[in-house]
C-alpha cells in the first residue's frame, strides 16, 4: 500500500515548504509506476531489457473519493494506443481497479522531517518507511538529509533544492558515490529502498 504518493509539483527552492525535498522522486502515476515497473542492468527502472520484476500490483487510497484502488501495468508498443508513435516505441500503462481483498500487508510512506531551524539554515530532513499494517510496527525506516550551500542563492538560475541533492546524507548518486561532473539521482529511490526490505521475485 502506497500510504502517500508524491505530488507531480517540484519544489525547486522553496525555503520552507515542509514537503520534503531530500526524497525527491517520480511524482503522481510517475511513482506509482516506478513501483511496478521493471529494471534493466544497469538498475534503471526501464519498460525494454528488463532483467528484474517490479511489484505484482500497489493499492493507493484515493484522496479524492477516498476509495482504495489496485494499480498494475504493463509494458506495451505505444503505436496500438497512438499510431503517431513509432514502431517499437514502448510505454508503461497503468491499469486501475477497486481494490478487493486480501490487501497488502505493508505499507510504504514518507514524511519531511525539517524544523523550523533546519530551514533557516537551508536544511531539509526525509523520513522514508515500510511498515507492516498487521501488526501496525515500523519494520525499516530510511532517515536522510540535505543541506544547499548556497543558502538559497538562485542567481544564474540556480534552484537550491536541486544542488542540495547533490549534498545529501546517505547520498543520492547512482553507484554510492559521485564520478567527475556527476550529480545526485533522487529519481526511484523509495524503490530502490523498498526492494531492500520486500524482496522481489528474481527473473
Amino acid at each position: 500500500l502506497l500510504m502517500k504518493v508524491r505530488p507531480k509539483h517540484v519544489n525547486f527552492g522553496d525555503q520552507y515548504a515542509m514537503d520534503d525535498p531530500y526524497g525527491r522522486d517520480m511524482g503522481g502515476d510517475g511513482y506509482i509506476k516506478s513501483f511496478l515497473e521493471g529494471k534493466d542492468l544497469a538498475g534503471y527502472v526501464n519498460v525494454k531489457n528488463v532483467v528484474q520484476a517490479g511489484y505484482r500490483f500497489v493499492d493507493v487510497v484515493d484522496e479524492k473519493d477516498g476509495k482504495r484502488y489496485r494499480y498494475t501495468g504493463q509494458a506495451e508498443e505505444a503505436v496500438k494506443r497512438d499510431p503517431s508513435y513509432a514502431t517499437g516505441y514502448y510505454v508503461f500503462v497503468l491499469e486501475k481497479t477497486l481494490a478487493i481483498p486480501p490487501y497488502p500487508r505493508y505499507g510504504v510512506t514518507y514524511d519531511d522531517i525539517s524544523t523550523r531551524e533546519d530551514r533557516d539554515h537551508w536544511i531539509a530532513g526525509s523520513s522514508l518507511k515500510v511498515i507492516d499494517l498487521e501488526a501496525s510496527e515500523v519494520i525499516a525506516e530510511r532517515v536522510g538529509y540535505i543541506v544547499d550551500p548556497g543558502q538559497g542563492n538562485i542567481s544564474g538560475g540556480r534552484s537550491p533544492w536541486i544542488i542540495a541533492l547533490d549534498y545529501a546524507c546517505p547520498n543520492l548518486f547512482k553507484y554510492g558515490k559521485a564520478s567527475p561532473g556527476e550529480h545526485a539521482y533522487p529519481l526511484d529511490q523509495a524503490r530502490n529502498f523498498v526492494e531492500k526490505v520486500l524482496l522481489l521475485p528474481k527473473q
